[in-house]
């Protein structure tokens, strides 16, 4: 499995990489505008990442704005696309009602709330269909 972990935060990425990279290998993006960037690349070199851990409060383009725009890349793909990527956004935003809101209206598979523990990286890999 492919993961990118879109985390601006050195020790949420370490964590996250430390945990996800049991199940495939990660690649570390830490501004919204790196996310989309890595995602196109990703579709142009017929490695489509299968996850992407999304933080909502990104440098540069927030996370919810970049859902936005990997959903528009995948849609203007229509057929030619096996299936959509998971996306699990990840937040520290003390409402997740709030987040949770935020999140599926742009499209996400899921979301959780930090701090990132194993348990909860796992339960959500499950949720969307990834184990």
């Amino acid at each position: 499995m492919r993961i990118l972990i879109a985390e601006d935060d050195f020790i949420s990425q370490r964590i996250m990489r430390e945990i996800l990279g049991e199940f495939g290998s990660c690649d570390i993006a830490v501004s919204g505008t790196e996310v989309i960037r890595e995602f196109r690349s990703s579709l142009d070199n017929c490695r489509p990442y299968q996850a992407i851990f999304l933080d909502i409060m990104m440098p540069h383009i927030n996370g919810i704005e970049a859902l936005r725009q990997i959903r528009a890349v995948e849609e203007t793909m229509n057929g030619s696309l096996q299936s959509a990527v998971k996306v699990i956004m990840t937040t520290a935003l003390d409402d997740p009602k709030t987040a949770a809101g935020a999140c599926y209206e742009g499209g996400a598979d899921a979301y959780l709330v930090k701090p990132v523990t194993r348990h909860k990286l796992l339960g959500e890999l499950k949720k969307v269909g990834l184990l």
